[in-house]
């Protein structure tokens, strides 16, 4: 499993947003993170959001980004537009699920799907929510302090 991109941002556009318009906080493409066990991302808006918050952290698989983008005919869109924070390539996330996994030396607990939501649509193109039903991510637990690091 490959880390390719890393993602914070320091307010929530979406989440908690539904029948409002988003936020504006954008979403940072960053070379490092420094994870938390228990906490989450330092700098990302889940980072102590709430004691033993499933959504940590969350991952987005680049395989995944790529097959949407060339379903939906998607170009010039970043996957940080997602809003997830770890994307990686070479795994399967759903099969993380109730699994602890590692990264880079930094321990996971996969916790549940992330499901996509309407803003997907929005984020990417007409589409992009039904296209990442059963494959919109990631969520997981830090289990243990440690940096990832992207790998170009």
């Amino acid at each position: 499993m490959k880390v390719r991109h890393l993602f914070i941002s320091s307010g929530h556009n979406f989440f908690g947003h539904h029948d409002s318009q988003p936020g504006k906080h954008p979403t940072v493409e960053v070379a490092e993170v420094e994870c938390v066990a228990g906490s989450g991302i330092k700098g990302d808006r889940f980072f102590d959001y709430k004691r033993n918050y499933k959504g940590q952290v969350t991952f987005f698989s680049a395989d995944v980004f790529a097959a949407m983008c060339a379903e939906l005919k998607v170009s010039g869109k970043s996957p940080g537009e997602s809003r997830r924070n770890i994307v990686i390539e070479g795994v399967d996330l759903n099969a993380l699920v109730g699994k602890e996994f590692e990264v880079q030396g930094v321990k996971f607990r996969g916790m549940a799907e992330c499901s996509p939501c309407h803003w997907m649509d929005h984020a990417f193109a007409p589409g992009a929510e039904h296209f990442l039903q059963k494959r919109g991510g990631l969520r997981a637990q830090v289990l243990s302090d440690g940096k990832l690091r992207a790998e170009k």
